[in-house]
């Protein structure tokens, strides 16, 4: 009788790394940075706030790092929460994880991918559109929509050949966009005139387009601006999925997580203090909503050719996003199926020790919502959601400690309990403002999080028949 397939450790530590700094590195650095001088009102603030919003994200990784060297199977958050709170909080992590964290996530990446090289080719792609019909339901397809499922689907494909694939192309990726956010620093550095003490400078008196009022100054503005900074750091754990294929995991673990958080905060406060080495604050906060900092700064050198050289910027860096996304998120439903609490066959493995259709599930899903249109609301709601998660993870720690101290540590987390217990009180303080600050969005986390209930019913009783 032959071995059932399982999983392979096929993946490197530099892909691993790069997984996690390609989650990263999304569209955040580039876009953020106005909405945030709003909000804090000087370039010295939001400085701090990216430092700040960075070592809340690093004393995260210190406790992935344990749970994930510890735990070294495929699923990341889903296994550490089934084992510290059991299958139910376990399901509702997952649940938010496919029906809507990273599927909305993968969706507005695809379609901000296809935006940006419509920007890049001069809005080529914008003028052809059809009628389908889908189900008895009509709706209009643009070539942009086009390019976007086919940036799903050509991801899930490279996805589905093997681990190994999957990590050398994120690695390839990860390097590009390191290098393009790297290099937008470097011009501003290079040939701006610009002064450093445009980090004193007030932006209160900017335009601030689409920011309310309630989210500018004060406490609340400081935690809108952190919630906009842990959305361009959100992925920090995003290789957790993925340690059931790591070599070698009670080592790289670690490495992964800690090293992909160094990496990428080191680069978001180079390229800020660009921006305001070139810009004042009040410059930065007056960029109108549909540009972005970054091609401001280029502007002043490159004219209107910084337009297409920044949305070629946003392009690979959105591409280089989604890869890393469907390659280490498919792991969820996978793991919640091998358990019975999903689709039994999401748990099938191909011949090459890969989640197939696991894969091919979260890409179907991901077309319905950029299809849609739906992920636009939804991802308003993810950063809330996603951050209730964080904690309870970073909790777990705490229940393994007390609960099985036997349990083999090859990494204990760094600074515990004293940091772990700052990360878990900044993050409670965090949810809260968000029901204060934007309480829209709050509601919208939770309501996602309880719309997994009947599901759960479901598939749990399903499981014991």
């Amino acid at each position: 009788m032959s071995k059932p397939v399982e999983l392979r450790r096929g993946l490197s530590l530099s892909a691993a790394i790069a997984i996690n700094v390609a989650n990263m590195i999304g569209t955040g650095v580039f876009l953020k940075s106005r909405v945030m001088t709003c909000n804090v009102g000087t370039g010295y603030g939001v400085l701090s706030v990216w430092l700040a919003a960075g070592l809340l994200s690093l004393a995260g990784t210190f406790a992935y790092s344990e749970l994930g060297a510890m735990l070294p199977h495929a699923g990341g958050d889903y296994v550490y929460l089934r084992r510290a709170y059991g299958r139910f909080v376990a399901f509702l992590y997952g649940w938010t994880n496919f029906m809507v964290a990273k599927a909305a996530s993968q969706a507005a990446l695809a379609v901000g991918m296809a935006i940006f090289l419509n920007v890049a080719l001069g809005g080529a792609l914008g003028a052809s559109s059809w009628h389908a019909q889908l189900l008895g339901v009509g709706f209009d397809v643009t070539a942009l929509t086009v390019v976007a499922l086919s940036a799903i689907w050509v991801v899930a494909l490279i996805n589905c050949a093997s681990v190994v694939t999957g990590g050398r192309m994120a690695l390839v990726l990860t390097v590009i966009k390191v290098l393009l956010v790297a290099g937008v620093a470097a011009v501003a550095f290079i040939w701006g005139r610009g002064d450093f003490s445009h980090l004193m400078d007030s932006g209160a008196a900017g335009s601030c387009e689409g920011v309310a009022a309630t989210a500018r100054g004060g406490l609340a503005g400081f935690g809108a601006a952190m919630l906009g900074a842990l959305w361009a750091y959100d992925g920090w754990n995003n290789a957790a999925p993925l340690i059931g294929e790591l070599k070698d995991p009670q080592a790289n673990a670690s490495r992964t997580f800690i090293g992909g958080m160094l990496v990428v905060g080191a680069l978001y406060l180079l390229v800020n203090l660009g921006y305001f080495y070139v810009l004042t604050p009040l410059e930065v906060a007056s960029v109108p909503a549909t540009s972005s900092v970054a091609t401001v700064v280029l502007t002043r050198f490159f004219g209107p050719l910084a337009v297409s050289l920044t949305a070629v910027a946003l392009m690979v860096s959105s591409l280089g996003s989604l890869h890393a996304s469907v390659l280490a998120n498919s792991r969820v439903p996978y793991a919640m199926a091998r358990d019975g609490l999903f689709f039994k066959g999401l748990a099938k493995l191909s011949n090459h020790h890969v989640p197939v259709r696991a894969i091919m599930a979260q890409a179907i899903w991901g077309s319905v919502l950029a299809l849609s249109g739906s992920y636009d609301t939804l991802t308003d709601s993810v950063i809330f959601a996603s951050w209730l998660f964080y904690g309870l993870s970073t909790a777990a720690v705490f229940v393994f400690r007390v609960r099985e101290p036997q349990l083999h540590r090859p990494y204990r987390a760094l600074g515990y309990p004293w940091v772990s217990i700052v990360f878990l009180l900044v993050t409670g303080a965090l949810l809260i403002n968000t029901f204060v600050a934007t309480p829209r969005q709050a509601l919208q986390g939770c309501l996602m999080i309880l719309l997994g209930l009947p599901f759960y019913a479901f598939w749990t009783r399903k499981s014991a028949a």
